[in-house]
């Protein structure tokens, strides 16, 4: 069957693993085609040309918006990615094709920046416009640098490789981005050859606008709608897991193994993300099945996620949260009995462009959880003129997910487990569905609350 797996950075980055572990295992001859593997830029590349994702470390992008050169630093990651070349020549790696493709790739992206700066120096035109171009530029480097390279080896090893640049440097086509993408495989055999395309895919709408460092995956899910895959993977460096291995230890959790796309999304709402929401929906809408896989452990199915997997047995799938959090309580005894309290209050989050995770309501007072990367002082500056206390609180949410987990007794065990240690609960709710359930606590509380409840969700008796 024809399939489009996605790789991630941390994987590519041990490429030797990827090879064998994804394109060779228990396959050969015709079985290793029928495959197109969309490739992330190598671990932390793209935290260089842009911003460090977690730090927020300023990379080559920052230079630009701030009218700084930026040739110098554009030459020094052409020494670090031709560097980081010499890792995969054991793995067959053609050297000089590989290093001279990456630098005339890198001048010809200084001369686009160039352009635009001189651009932006003339002041005709507003910043915004130009320098998301820019971003657009700088980050196709990184995935065009790792699929090149993983093409060129498979060659080298004597299997039939086609690179797929959707980066359209050199293709000034006015295309969207699934024009791009049904253009770059028109006449592509797939039984034929393996095909590794870029993560990036350049179209006239911008990728980056609106799904910035979550791009890779909206190309990888547009690629496996265009294709008619039969099956999308996601290969990561750990799998999906029943809770985060790092903070309850990798021998009180396993993968998840079933589930469906609502979990998904509850997942991702809280920043556990097996996929983009945003690529998830087409291949919900198409009925794509999506399988996310350990690159480390290539003998495990992965988890699959369906549309419609409903768990057979009424169970707790996933014990997850986030301690990034801030809530921030809006109280005014005139809501009680008001028709649109939460209505303007809707509004003005959505005049600061703020999203929430979390919300829940009494009779004069609104608690809304929001990430801590969205706080805008001048949001609560509008709240408190409209209402009479406002406050706000840093604080961890820790949730339960399951595809089928409504049943007598859950709440009030989840809660027992945190109060059983001390811990007290600030704030809770689910919806009527009963897939997630929510508990907000104190921040310094979050890893005794995640290890409190999968033990006693999971291994309790």
């Amino acid at each position: 069957m024809l399939t489009v797996e996605k790789i991630g950075g941390t994987s590519m980055s041990a490429l030797g693993d990827v090879i064998k572990n994804i394109i060779l295992f228990q396959r050969a001859g015709d079985q290793l085609y029928n495959r197109i593997f969309v490739v992330s830029a190598f671990a932390g590349v793209t935290n260089m040309l842009l911003e460090n994702k977690k730090t927020g470390e300023p990379g080559i992008y920052h230079r630009v918006t701030k009218h700084k050169d930026f040739h110098q630093s554009l030459d020094d990651i052409t020494v670090t990615l031709q560097e980081m070349n010499q890792k995969y020549e054991p793995l067959g790696l053609n050297i000089p094709v590989a290093n001279q493709f990456i630098e005339f790739r890198i001048d010809k992206a200084q001369k686009y920046l160039e352009n635009l700066a001189n651009i932006l120096a003339s002041g005709y035109v507003s910043d915004e416009s130009i320098l998301q171009a820019a971003r657009e530029i700088l980050a196709s480097i990184g995935e065009a640098h790792s699929a090149f390279n993983l093409s060129n080896i498979l060659q080298n090893m004597g299997i039939h490789s086609t690179f797929i640049d959707l980066c359209g440097f050199d293709d000034h086509k006015s295309y969207t981005i699934d024009q791009r993408i049904s253009s770059a495989f028109k006449g592509v055999k797939f039984d034929q050859t393996i095909c590794v395309a870029t993560g990036y895919a350049k179209g006239t709408e911008g990728i980056m606008r609106e799904f910035d460092r979550g791009y890779s995956e909206v190309t990888f899910s547009k690629i496996a709608i265009a294709v008619n895959a039969e099956e999308a993977v996601i290969h990561k460096e750990y799998h999906l897991s029943s809770a985060d291995p790092l903070i309850v230890g990798k021998e009180n959790c396993i993968p998840i193994g079933f589930t469906n796309y609502d979990v998904a999304d509850q997942l991702a709402d809280v920043g556990m993300e097996a996929i983009h929401p945003k690529a998830s929906k087409p291949l919900e809408i198409k009925g794509v099945n999506l399988r996310i896989k350990n690159t480390f452990d290539p003998e495990h199915p992965g988890t699959l996620i369906t549309e419609d997997y409903v768990s057979e047995k009424k169970r707790v799938e996933v014990i997850t949260g986030t301690d990034k959090l801030m809530i921030i309580d809006i109280y005014d005894p005139l809501m009680v009995g008001t028709v649109g309290s939460d209505l303007n209050i809707m509004k003005d989050f959505a005049d600061f462009n703020i999203s929430y995770i979390f919300k829940a309501t009494s009779a004069n007072s609104i608690s809304i959880a929001i990430w801590q990367r969205d706080f805008e002082k001048k949001l609560i500056s509008k709240l408190k003129s409209e209402f009479e206390t406002v406050t706000v609180e840093e604080v961890a949410l820790v949730c339960i997910i399951g595809s089928n987990m409504d049943q007598p007794g859950v709440l009030s065990k989840a809660a027992g487990a945190l109060s059983g240690i001390g811990i007290n609960i600030k704030a809770g709710g689910f919806a009527l569905r009963k897939i997630n359930i929510q508990f907000v606590v104190e921040r310094e509380d979050y890893k005794e609350a995640i290890r409190a409840l999968n033990k006693t969700m999971f291994f309790a008796r």
